[in-house]
C-alpha cells in the first residue's frame, strides 16, 4: 500500500469515528437558535489516530439507501500530518452511516385527567392516570421487535432519504 493510500485510509478512517459524533455536538448546539440558509452543511472533523492527524471538513450532499442502510453521502476533504511531519492534501466523496441509535419505540401515551362519576347514587372518584407503553428493542426481545416493527413499518431507508434529502433541499435552497 502507498503512502497517499495509507494516508487516504487513515484520514477515511478518522471520519468515519469522528463524523459520527460532530453531527450531533453541532445539531444540539444549534437548537433553540433561528437557523440562517447556508450555502451548505459543512461539518468540521479533527482526529487523530494511526500515528497521524487529520483536520478538515465533510460537506453532506445527500441522503442514499445502501444495502439497505441509510447513509450521509458527501465530500471529505482536509489535510493528513503524518507523524513525521509530512502533510498531505485529501479530497474524497466518501458514505458514512448515518442512523437514529434508539432501541426503543413509543406504541402508547395515555393521559387522562381527574374523573368523578355520579351514577345513579354511586360515585366513581379516579385520579389523574398516566400509561406510557414503550417497546424495548433487541435480541430476545420478541413482542418488543413486533411492536417495534409495527410502529416502524413506515421508517424504510428509500423513504426516509428521500425525506431527508427533501429537508437538507430546503435548508440549502
Amino acid at each position: 500500500m502507498t503512502m497517499t493510500m495509507k494516508r487516504i485510509a487513515v484520514a477515511t478512517m478518522l471520519a468515519f469515528t469522528t463524523a459520527m459524533v460532530a453531527p450531533a455536538a453541532t445539531f444540539a448546539a444549534a437548537q433553540g437558535q433561528t437557523p440562517a440558509k447556508a450555502a451548505s452543511l459543512t461539518v468540521p472533523i479533527v482526529g487523530t489516530g494511526g500515528g497521524g492527524t487529520f483536520n478538515g471538513t465533510f460537506q453532506l450532499q445527500r441522503f442514499a439507501s445502501q444495502n439497505g442502510t441509510l447513509t450521509a453521502v458527501g465530500i471529505l476533504s482536509g489535510t493528513v500530518t503524518d507523524a513525521a511531519g509530512a502533510v498531505s492534501s485529501i479530497i474524497k466523496t466518501v458514505a458514512l452511516p448515518a442512523a437514529v441509535a434508539d432501541a426503543t419505540c413509543d406504541i402508547l401515551h395515555l393521559d387522562l385527567g381527574p374523573l368523578h362519576l355520579n351514577l345513579l347514587g354511586l360515585e366513581i372518584d379516579l385520579s389523574r392516570v398516566v400509561l406510557d407503553i414503550t417497546a424495548q428493542a433487541g435480541a430476545g426481545n420478541l413482542l418488543g421487535n413486533l411492536l417495534c416493527g409495527v410502529a416502524n413499518l413506515l421508517n424504510d431507508p428509500n423513504g426516509l432519504a428521500r425525506i431527508l434529502n427533501q429537508i437538507l433541499g430546503a435548508l440549502l435552497g
